[in-house]
């Protein structure tokens, strides 16, 4: 079995992300190269290799985000990800601040419909 490259962005925004994480019992950050968390195969949230923080909101809630903190929805390989915004590294870094939104997006996605998990024999 292969090893996980560990993730190659900025250390010092995968500490602010453990702490994010940290302020929602029972939620685990899982991935190495690409550290995230989800809900019953539902992403909520994860680091991006340059350091952002994307979240995945609510329509309400990501219409607020987007107006509040002048930012924009993630891009991906070209693609963007209509329901997942970038967080400003300053947001990042208040945990206070940032908690709140973190528990929003983790509180929209444990309201998703599980996604079906795939056996192998």
């Amino acid at each position: 079995m292969a090893k996980s490259k560990p993730y190659p962005g900025p250390a010092d925004r995968l500490a602010a992300y453990d702490r994010l994480v940290a302020t929602v019992p029972g939620l685990e950050r899982k991935g190495a190269t690409i550290p995230y968390t989800s809900v019953n195969g539902n992403m909520s949230s994860y680091l991006a290799e340059d350091g952002t923080l994307v979240l995945r909101l609510a329509a309400d809630d990501r219409a607020t985000f987007l107006t509040t903190y002048s930012t924009r929805l993630h891009e991906a390989y070209g693609i963007v990800q209509r329901e997942y915004v970038d967080v400003p590294a300053s947001l990042l870094d208040d945990v206070e601040a940032a908690g709140p939104w973190f528990a929003a997006s983790h509180s929209y996605v444990s309201g998703l419909r599980p996604k079906a998990t795939r056996h192998t024999a």
